[in-house]
């Protein structure tokens, strides 16, 4: 799932959301060795989690939200971003800040920057007291102009893979 990424052999690469840690292993043993994977962890179980059973020094942990990567980005003197792997439930978030998000990692983004995200649970979001269909590619076209999608059906439950590329300007992303 995580191979469009590991593919570009990235520097620095953000993960939102890395749970227990599967996505996690995975980019790190495809990642160089002079690399830097920063996850972003709400879960404060997940997060001792991961500090306690992955040992590798290119992993650090950041217990926060995806919306503080930008700051934390400063605050470590990092300017560029090659890839973001986010595994945040899009739909059941509110959608100004989802939007939030990723405006604030676009000026990151390099040239070749991948961003790729998961979606499970059928694609659904709350709405209201309602579940309705959510589709994070469209979300996503608003950020990036190449969106494409795969489902990965040997994984449980089937993944919905997006991959983005080509971060949109800020006067295109307006108009979008």
């Amino acid at each position: 799932m995580v191979g469009p990424v590991a593919a570009a052999r990235p520097r620095v690469v953000l993960e939102f959301g890395p749970g227990t840690g599967a996505m996690t292993r995975e980019l790190l043993r495809r990642m160089p060795p002079d690399s830097l994977l920063l996850a972003f962890e709400v879960n404060s179980e997940f997060a001792g989690f991961l500090r306690a059973s992955i040992t590798d020094s290119r992993l650090q942990i950041v217990h926060s939200g995806a919306e503080s990567a930008a700051a934390e980005l400063d605050r470590r003197g990092l300017a560029r971003v090659d890839a973001v792997v986010s595994s945040l439930s899009l739909g059941m978030m509110d959608q100004a800040m989802v939007h939030s998000i990723f405006s604030r990692i676009q000026p990151y983004l390099g040239a070749d920057a991948k961003v790729m995200q998961f979606q499970y649970v059928g694609r659904l979001r709350v709405d209201g007291s309602k579940f309705a269909r959510y589709d994070a590619g469209s979300m996503l076209r608003h950020h990036f102009a190449t969106v494409r999608s795969r489902t990965v059906w040997l994984n449980f439950p089937p993944a919905f893979v997006i991959t983005c590329t080509d971060v949109l300007p800020d006067t295109e992303r307006q108009g979008r």
